[in-house]
């Protein structure tokens, strides 16, 4: 019915710009490379390739005629071979260095991240409690740039608790709802809620202040109807003839009213019917001249009495907010307004209402036009009128004056226009707005960043170069690389040079100054920055890259091949499985080469390959005759192997193998999402949840990727209460363990511990396939080991290890060292150091169970195989202040927070620097933990007693 509510209301009243390549091909004969270079491109490959097919049904129909051929002929056509096949599968050539360059993160970028965070800490701990979500906004702006979006959603939500404004509100609740894009959820509305008053979109609505109530689970129960009892209401408001003193005429209507009624909707109208005026004296007054209809005066007259709106068309009660606007009728405005925003419930209801909106200064409506349009991103932006509301300067001045013109709105537009065209049009108009829209310092730094970002991109370059220096004026440093670069692409490489040497000099040298000189630079010089680079930032890719394709430049193809696997070891992109695939079609390793492929289409479906020139998907096609052919069933059996060894890639390209076989199968997109999630890919571990949510075959199954896809973005309560949904349909394996497993994510009571074993246990009892009842029976193992039921947890990890789950080593070898049998312990971990592929965590849990010398060389091997993981730093600070070498203890961990600033690790430094009577740096080290988590008890303790040391020193 709603969207048809407002048919009858119509008869009232924004280029692409992709870097050059150089092709280089395999064969290297003039012709062939001219033909390469003439010809690069997706529809000469398909002309290429159609000229291969020939070329071969060509020899086999000769070889058909007549078996005599010459060894001649045969080289000639084996050489042909190579050349079309090198030409088919790199049309574009291998990478080149020259063509290289780093990117300029689109993010608020710190000199000092441990100082800029504890400033932001104190900022939320001691301003008024009305302003603290623009502090959470600020904070969540500088945990944008960091890799785990966890941080940024957790500061989002606290944003979200602690709006005061409608329009914050709504941006905010939008901005946490797009994040798990539940746009894509099939069968989802705009207003769809999904239990939380955080999110709820009538909650937004209502104005106010109450930080606690919005981490309740909502009241939804649907937009007003009117009941009978508004019905005869209406009918006796409508007839009642008493106390009756005047009648309003329009037209050949007279409309009874109480004159004291009416003249409390508004002086005006106090001043027209008890004032001087000579209405006040009539019994019946003439308002045909007030462009009024007869149905809206009714409407007012019934206002007046009842105070209520129900009954009423929204034609009505829409020129009913005009009729109020012009007799400054306040508390009927306001009725009409909330009136007629609870009734928007998609977008054709917000793109019917959103002018009126506007011109009536309708606050409350124009939040729920606009919350339909964010809600609806990105897909609304599709929408001329929409697009020019939000881009175009007129449309915010129009925003303005309903008072929702806002830094965070613009804020969370223009993130989602860089997420989805970053050198559009409407990306610039929108970040143009954003920086309108600045008033505070982060706020000028980050709009004016932004900016020069996608202006750079867009290779317009003076300008680029004008906005980095407005937001290295405005206090953000990290800009002056966007001021090098922009130069640099001008021609003024030397100066460039200056400007980052400078840089380097000035201030502490971090590893992406030493990244953005090394453009600057050729030779030695240029390898020593790299290597400077990693150094102090071995999360940058730039420099592997770099290095593998000078090696392979040097035909060193081997090297250049480990060289991007030292990389891709801890941190899996598309831009480095590129690289690594690249090279191995090189060396013909086309299993390879097409896993790396698949693995990159499973983080990024739409990635385009050689230089954005084909699509990566055309290359699966290509590659798929040169590799192994494997049925459905040969995918299990692969998976199973690659699951048991820890090949995480590997898994993750034969899942996108079994569901190109099968693209419906929702437990293959679930299976997809974890493997993501282990590699620290959540964005395309939620787009996995979102498709095996929508493939879904069953209520109860659809629940469970709901309640995954909520936990999974902080939603817990909302998570628990899908899968106690799931479950009372259906008892499943899926549906108890989703519920065990968000149980778990806190600090287990023996009573939650003995319900967490149970529903494993119900789990486990339920039909599952063996590799998802092996990471049952290992999670089950290690509550088992919290309760210290040893016995029982070896026979969980025992019976995880017979069906292959090799992950359970781990647990095993736990139990084994709480048994006090650490040879055993360390045994079980080198197990799992030969089977695992990606075993840097088992060098580090190896490391627990043997001598010192031993553990430093486990944990040296776990840094160099992933120098994210925090343990091996801070053991090796530990012993280094054991050993009174303090100052090389606080380097370790500083090594360490420099590139990953971690809770834990910035605990320890902030404990020794305690212990050396360093309490200013201690503070500051405990102010910037409790950023990361505010809650964390002994951090707090430790800050605490700092600061009582400062002020006894004063």
């Amino acid at each position: 019915m709603q969207n048809n509510i407002f048919t009858s209301i119509r008869s009232l009243k924004i280029i692409d710009a992709c870097k050059g390549t150089q092709v280089h091909v395999l064969d290297t004969s003039p012709s062939a490379a001219g033909a390469a270079a003439d010809g690069g491109g997706v529809e000469n490959l398909h002309h290429q390739h159609l000229l291969h097919d020939q070329a071969k049904a060509h020899t086999q129909t000769k070889q058909g005629r007549s078996f005599q051929t010459t060894t001649a002929a045969s080289t000639k056509a084996a050489a042909c071979d190579v050349v079309l096949e090198s030409l088919l599968l790199l049309p574009h050539g291998l990478p080149t260095s020259e063509l290289l360059e780093p990117s300029i993160e689109p993010s608020l970028k710190s000199l000092d991240f441990v100082k800029t965070l504890a400033e932001v800490y104190r900022r939320v701990e001691n301003c008024d409690q009305l302003a603290k979500s623009e502090a959470f906004l600020e904070e969540a702006a500088i945990f944008r740039g960091l890799q785990d979006p966890k941080l940024f959603r957790q500061s989002l939500r606290s944003a979200r608790r602690h709006a005061v404004e409608v329009n914050d509100k709504v941006v905010l609740s939008s901005w946490l709802r797009y994040e798990r894009r539940e746009d894509e959820l099939v069968g989802s509305s705009a207003i769809d809620c999904c239990g939380g008053n955080l999110e709820c979109p009538r909650s937004s609505l209502i104005p106010g202040y109450d930080p606690e109530s919005v981490l309740d689970r909502c009241s939804c129960s649907g937009r007003e109807v009117i009941g009978s009892d508004d019905k005869e209401l209406l009918e006796e408001c409508s007839t009642s003839n008493d106390d009756v003193e005047l009648w309003f005429c329009i037209g050949d209507s007279e409309i009874r009213c109480r004159r004291h009624c009416m003249a409390s909707l508004s002086r005006p109208f106090e001043a027209m019917l008890h004032g001087e005026f000579l209405d006040s004296r009539k019994e019946k007054i003439n308002f045909s001249m007030n462009g009024i209809s007869v149905e809206a005066m009714v409407a007012a007259e019934l206002f007046s009495r009842t105070r209520r709106l129900n009954g009423f068309t929204p034609n009505v009660v829409l020129e009913l907010l005009s009729f109020a606007n012009k007799f400054c009728c306040d508390e009927m405005k306001s009725a009409c307004d909330a009136h007629l925003a609870s009734l928007v419930c998609g977008m054709e209801d917000a793109m019917l209402l959103i002018d009126y909106a506007l011109e009536e200064a309708a606050h409350l409506l124009v939040a729920a036009c606009l919350q339909v349009f964010l809600r609806e991103l990105p897909s609304s932006m599709q929408r001329a009128n929409v697009v020019k509301l939000f881009c175009s300067p007129e449309g915010r001045d129009r925003l303005a004056m309903a008072r929702h013109a806002s830094f965070l709105l613009y804020y969370f537009l223009s993130q989602v226009a860089m997420e989805g065209e970053l050198k559009s049009d409407k990306t610039v108009m929108l970040l143009e707005r954003l920086g309108e829209c600045a008033v505070k310092g982060w706020q000028k730094q980050l709009a004016y960043h932004q900016l020069g970002v996608v202006l750079l991109e867009r290779k317009e370059y003076k300008d680029a170069q004008r906005w980095f220096e407005a937001a290295v004026e405005a206090g953000h440093i990290y800009s002056l690389v966007g001021v090098a670069r922009a130069k640099y692409k001008c021609g003024h490489t030397y100066s460039s040079y200056k400007m980052v040497n400078s840089l380097i000099s000035d201030y502490k040298p971090v590893g992406w100054m030493y990244q953005e000189r090394s453009l600057y630079c050729i030779g030695k010089e240029k390898m020593a920055d790299l290597v400077a680079t990693t150094e102090l930032d071995p999360t940058l890719s730039f420099p592997y890259k770099y290095r593998a394709v000078c090696l392979l430049e040097e035909k060193n193809i081997g090297a250049a091949i480990s060289e991007i696997n030292k990389i891709i070891g801890f941190k899996v992109s598309p831009d480095c499985l590129e690289f690594r695939a690249w090279f191995l079609i090189a060396v013909k390793d086309y299993e390879g080469a097409l896993r790396d492929v698949r693995a990159i289409l499973t983080l990024d479906p739409n990635y385009m390959m050689f230089h954005g020139n084909m699509r990566g998907d055309h290359l699966v096609e290509l590659l798929r005759p040169v590799a192994q052919q494997w049925s459905q069933a040969d995918c299990w059996i692969q998976l199973y192997d690659r699951w048991s060894s820890v090949d995480d890639i590997g898994s993750l390209a034969v899942v996108h193998k079994m569901l190109e076989n099968d693209p419906g199968k929702s437990i293959l997109c679930f299976r997809q999402s974890l493997l993501l999630l282990r590699l620290n890919s959540q964005k395309a571990a939620m787009r996995s949840l979102r498709l095996a949510r929508n493939h879904s075959t069953s209520a109860h199954e659809r629940l469970v990727y709901e309640g995954w896809i909520l936990y999974d973005t902080g939603c817990r309560e909302e998570a628990l209460a899908k899968a106690e949904e799931s479950i009372s349909i259906q008892r499943s394996f899926e549906a108890f363990f989703l519920k065990a497993y968000v149980l778990a994510d806190s600090s287990l009571d023996s009573e939650s511990s003995k319900c967490v074993i149970d529903l494993l246990e119900e789990a486990l009892r339920c039909p599952s396939d063996v590799l998802r009842k092996g990471q049952a029976l290992n999670n089950l193992g290690s509550v088992y080991v919290d309760c210290e039921k040893l016995d029982l947890a070896a026979n969980c990890y025992l019976h995880a290890l017979d069906i292959k789950h090799t992950r359970a080593h781990q647990g095993l070898a736990r139990v084994y060292h709480l048994k006090n049998q650490n040879e055993a312990a360390y045994d079980e971990m080198t197990k799992l150091i030969a089977k695992a592929q990606n075993n840097s965590s088992a060098y580090e849990k190896r490391s627990e169970y043997c001598d010192r010398d031993m553990a430093k060389n486990d944990l040296n091997m776990a840094t160099q195989l992933d120098p994210l993981r925090t343990y091996p730093y801070r053991y090796r600070a530990a012993v280094l202040m054991d050993d009174h070498k303090e100052d090389e203890a606080i380097v370790e961990l500083s090594r360490a927070i420099n590139f990953k600033p971690d809770l834990q690790l910035l605990h320890l430094r902030a404990a020794f620097y305690d212990s050396m009577g360093d309490y200013a740096s201690t503070v500051q080290d405990c102010e910037a933990a409790l950023c990361l988590d505010p809650g964390h008890s002994e951090t707090l303790d430790l800050r605490n007693k700092a600061r009582e040391q400062i002020n006894e020193q004063k």
